[in-house]
């Protein structure tokens, strides 16, 4: 095909695409960084236009309109991604689906305890919603402000309440879905029984945009708690993290809701880049980790206060907690989170860092990230470790951050491949995954590939060659075909 002719055709996709969702909706001039890079800017593509189609039929239809002009599509919630999986490649051919404009709030039906959202609703919206109606729905990330629920559907995102609530996908009920062909799924019954066959559902949740666009979605609520209790606790070391985990599970059951791990290193950032925050126990060398509780009850504060607190006194005496800190209210408790949410953001301040998302089994981590620590700084002098995460549900951000007064471009250009190997065969080595809840987008394909066993691959191309037989959405996400 001659340049001519794919500029007409190019031409002539975006004058359908204008007369389906309105020219003023389809952007291909002026500042598009928004939507062509990454928020981590690690990479910038270059689009054929951004379209922000504004009702699941206009998502159809703009669908149709590229399969038929044989155009990629990118489908894109808040891109608040971290695995490069919802920005458009170099080439200016492929489409941007920017979801951001279908943000309704369907309905609530409390008997069912569901609400319907539209995959554009920004997870924030939906928590303050459902607190207003009296309901509380649990997904928490620090990205939640700007995030969307497509999204975090599309990644199965986890957030700091997995522990009890488990991933986005635990907390999904149904789906809206527009597949490659451009056809509806309409799956939002919010039924908690329906043995009707396979499981589609399951199988959108997590595909990352490659095998069909989430478009709505049928969410599960919860009661209010009727207290809420936070407390920061120095630990010994990991194997009492561990330990008090398994006491925070004993004495809490269902109530546990939040169990994060901070190393002194990660922690030493946020004093140093934001010292208004004031990090508990920051000033005491005999501390090297920090764990982050948070116990909700139904009942109401006092009987929540006293199994905290009994939790608490056994971990004195067992010896896997040497101090601790209890929120005495709500703004202690947010000012508690913030620090521990603070910690991606003083590690950008710090400088470039390598990112890993891993999941280990919890009883292994110790030993995990004994060995592996070891191993890093073997290999490279200096190099620090900035690790911590969701401990109650293994799953570790294990990041790599540059010798103090190297360039940490150089470092990543020159490092960030041999210190991915070695973390990623430490992982496999260990029993755990590479990717926890971030997604493998198009950073870590290759990685899929060495650390994915050949038969689960085999199946995942067959399902991609099954649904989305052109390489419509997403090419070169999740996994190659």
């Amino acid at each position: 095909m001659t340049t001519a002719t794919t500029t007409a055709s190019s031409t002539a996709l975006i004058e359908r695409l204008r007369a389906i969702v309105g020219a003023s909706h389809v952007l291909n001039e002026g500042d598009l960084t928004a939507y062509e890079q990454d928020w981590r800017k690690r990479s910038r593509g270059r689009s054929l236009a951004v379209v922000r189609p504004a009702n699941t039929q206009q998502v159809a239809d703009v669908v149709k309109a590229c399969a038929a002009a044989g155009t990629a599509v990118i489908p894109q919630g808040g891109n608040t991604g971290l695995a490069v999986g919802s920005i458009p490649d170099d080439s200016g051919t492929q489409v941007v689906l920017s979801l951001q404009r279908m943000n309704a709030i369907r309905t609530i039906d409390a008997a069912n305890l569901t609400m319907t959202v539209e995959a554009g609703c920004i997870l924030q919206t939906l928590q303050e919603t459902a607190e207003k109606a009296g309901y509380l729905f649990p997904l928490s990330l620090a990205a939640e402000g700007s995030c969307t629920i497509g999204g975090n559907l599309a990644t199965n995102a986890g957030g700091t309440q997995v522990v009890r609530y488990g991933n986005t996908r635990e907390l999904c009920l149904g789906l809206e879905v527009v597949t490659p062909q451009g056809e509806i799924w309409e799956g939002t019954s919010g039924l908690r029984k329906d043995n009707t066959g396979y499981d589609l559902r399951d199988l959108f949740v997590g595909s990352e945009g490659t095998l069909g666009i989430i478009t709505a979605a049928t969410m599960k609520l919860y009661p209010l708690p009727a207290a809420q209790l936070t407390a920061w606790a120095a630990v010994p070391s990991l194997d009492h993290a561990v330990t008090l985990l398994g006491l925070a599970h004993k004495h809490l059951g269902p109530g546990l809701t939040g169990f994060e791990v901070m190393g002194k290193f990660a922690l030493s950032l946020v004093d140093k880049h934001m010292p208004q925050l004031r990090v508990p126990f920051i000033g005491d060398d005999s501390v090297p980790y920090c764990v982050l509780l948070e116990n909700s009850d139904s009942e109401s504060e006092d009987h929540a206060r006293a199994r905290f607190e009994a939790l608490l006194e056994t971990a004195f005496e067992d010896g896997c907690v040497t101090d601790a800190v209890v929120a005495e209210n709500l703004t202690q408790a947010h000012q508690l989170w913030h620090i521990r949410e603070s910690i991606p953001l003083a590690q950008a301040e710090e400088g470039l860092n390598i990112k890993h998302d891993i999941s280990i089994p919890v009883s292994r981590i110790p030993a995990f990230v004994q060995e592996t620590d070891a191993l890093l700084a073997r290999e490279i002098a200096g190099v620090r470790l900035v690790n911590f995460g969701h401990l109650g549900d293994g799953n570790l951000h294990y990041n790599v951050q540059a010798p103090e007064n190297v360039d940490t471009k150089a470092f990543l250009k020159n490092e960030e491949e041999r210190i991915n190997t070695l973390v990623y065969d430490a992982v496999e080595k260990f029993g755990g995954s590479f990717s926890a809840e971030h997604g493998v987008g198009s950073l870590k394909v290759d990685k899929l590939a060495k650390h994915k066993s050949p038969v689960a691959l085999e199946m995942m191309r067959a399902i991609k060659r099954g649904l989305d037989p052109k390489n419509i959405l997403n090419p070169g996400r999740v996994i190659r075909v």
